[in-house]
Formats: C-alpha cells, structure tokens, sequence
C-alpha cells in the first residue's frame, strides 16, 4: 500500500492568450475540469484566472503523472467547449503548462492565491506572474516561450 499527498500548483493559458474564458464560462470550465480530474482519481482543490489562463490547485494520485493529467485535462476541456458552447469552436489551450509541487503547510495560501487572480491581475501580468512563479521554484526557463 502506498500512503501519499501529492498536490500541485498547475498553471496553463489559451492559445494566443485570447480571452475566451469569460466570467460566464470561467465557472463551469473549472467544474468540467474537477469532474475530469476526479475521474483520473484526483482532486480539484481550487481553480480559478482570469479571461486568458487558469490556475489550478490539484491533489494527484501516485499512479498519475502531472503531464498525462494535464493533457487529459486540455483535451477533454477543449473538446467540451466546442460541443457546449457554440460561440467556442475556434477555442483551444496554448501548447505547455507549467507545474509546481505543493507542501501542505502551504496549501491554503496557494489557495488564496489563485482565488485572487481577478484581482490580482489588476496589478500583474500573465507573464510577469509566470516569471515570478518560475523564479520563485527555480525553474530555468527561456523568456521567449512564455
């Protein structure tokens, strides 16, 4: 038996950044990827961002990796958009994500975060923000790919 808490930081945008994900559609997107992440043997903690990215605080199984999740996730989510919503047919997730463990201790700040990205976006950009995230993981990244 294997006995673990493997939660993650997940964050990935729309192509091009478009701002398909409205505040009518932003919900309902969230629950159709809770239901898919359930489905994969997670748990949607919290997701949420603003018209042109979402973030999302997820528990894993061990059985699954970050970056099958995440391909299910942007597959099955795309493909339920064009079929639900008319006006989403040119919808699509951008190509990449990025991904970033998360302790427990912390988990409820991760939380907040991403319950705030209305208002944090007010201040921030999307890519001053993944910037910041990336940094703050030590992550080495090349600017012109984000």
């Amino acid at each position: 038996m294997a006995y673990t808490r493997l939660l993650y930081h997940i964050v990935f945008s729309t192509k091009e950044r478009k701002m398909f994900l409205d505040d009518d559609i932003r919900p309902r997107v969230r629950d159709y990827i809770g239901g898919i992440i359930h489905g994969e043997g997670g748990q949607l903690v919290a997701g949420d961002g603003p018209a042109d990215h979402i973030h999302l605080a997820v528990s894993l199984p061990a059985t699954q990796a970050v970056a099958d999740i995440v391909r299910v996730v942007k597959t099955n989510s795309s493909k339920w958009l064009h079929e639900q919503v008319p006006q989403m047919r040119d919808f699509s997730w951008q190509d990449g994500y990025s991904a970033f463990t998360v302790s427990p201790s912390v988990l409820s700040r991760v939380v907040r975060y991403i319950s705030g990205q209305a208002e944090h976006h007010k201040r921030i950009s999307f890519d001053d923000e993944l910037r910041r995230l990336l940094k703050r993981h030590g992550i080495d990244f090349d600017p012109k790919y984000l």
